[in-house]
C-alpha cells in the first residue's frame, strides 16, 4: 500500500489486513491534499445524492463548508478504502461550539462536563451501500469513541428514521454492541417539516 503514501495523509492503519483483502480504514487528522480532497468530495456528492429526492431538508453542506470541515484539527476525518478507491466515510466533531447543528447550552444543561462528540456526516458510496462498508469503518470508529468515554450525537432524515424505533437508531445501537458493548442509544429530540397548501383552497384576493 506504499503508493498511498505521497498523498494519503493519514496515520497508520487501524484495521489489520487479511491475506487478499484490498479494504481499510485510514484516520485523517486534516486533508490537504488537493487531489485527496477533490475525490472525497465526489465520494460525498455520489453518496447524497439519492437524498436529494428524498428528503425536504438540503442534507448536504456545500463545498466551501465540507473542505472547512476537513481542515478542522477538531474534526475526526475516517475514510475507508476498496484498494485505491475511497467507497465511505465519516467525519466527527470533538468540538460541538463552532458547528451550527448542536446547541452547545442544551448540552451543558443536561450532560455538563461531559465530551460531546456529532457525527457530521457518514456517507457510503452507493454502489457499496450493500456490501457492508458501515460495518468496517463502526468498528473503528466506534472503539475510538468509547475510549473516548464521549456522548457521540448523531441524526437521521425521515427516510432513514421513520419513528422513535428502529431505523438508523437500531442499527447504530446494534453496531456499538457488536464492537464495543450495550451503550443505550436515546433519542434527544425530533424535527417535522409541514406546508401550507394554499393551492387547495379557493382563490383568494391578496390584500391591500
Amino acid at each position: 500500500m506504499l503508493k498511498f503514501a505521497q498523498w494519503v495523509e493519514a496515520e497508520p492503519l487501524t484495521v489489520p489486513l487479511a491475506e487478499g483483502d484490498t479494504v481499510f480504514v485510514t484516520r485523517h487528522p486534516t486533508v490537504s491534499d488537493a487531489v485527496l480532497r477533490d475525490r472525497l468530495w465526489h465520494l460525498y456528492q455520489d453518496a447524497y445524492t439519492p437524498m436529494a429526492v428524498e428528503s425536504p431538508s438540503h442534507e448536504m453542506l456545500f463545498r466551501h463548508e465540507f473542505d472547512e470541515a476537513i481542515d478542522d484539527p477538531a474534526n475526526r476525518l475516517w475514510v475507508l478504502w476498496d484498494d485505491d478507491r475511497p467507497v465511505a466515510m465519516t467525519l466527527i466533531a470533538t468540538e460541538i461550539g463552532p458547528t451550527r447543528y448542536l446547541s452547545r447550552a442544551y448540552f451543558d444543561r443536561r450532560h455538563a462536563g461531559r465530551e460531546i462528540h456529532y457525527i457530521m456526516w457518514l456517507v457510503v458510496h452507493p454502489v457499496f451501500a450493500a456490501q457492508g462498508a458501515i460495518i468496517r469503518l463502526a468498528r473503528e470508529v466506534l472503539r475510538r469513541e468509547a475510549a473516548d468515554g464521549a456522548l457521540l450525537v448523531f441524526d437521521a432524515p425521515l427516510v432513514h428514521q421513520a419513528g422513535p424505533e428502529g431505523g438508523f437508531a437500531e442499527m447504530m445501537a446494534r453496531l456499538t454492541k457488536s464492537f464495543v458493548g450495550p451503550a443505550p442509544v436515546t433519542m434527544l429530540g425530533a424535527s417535522y417539516y409541514y406546508a401550507v397548501d394554499f393551492a387547495q383552497v379557493p382563490a383568494v384576493a391578496p390584500a391591500s
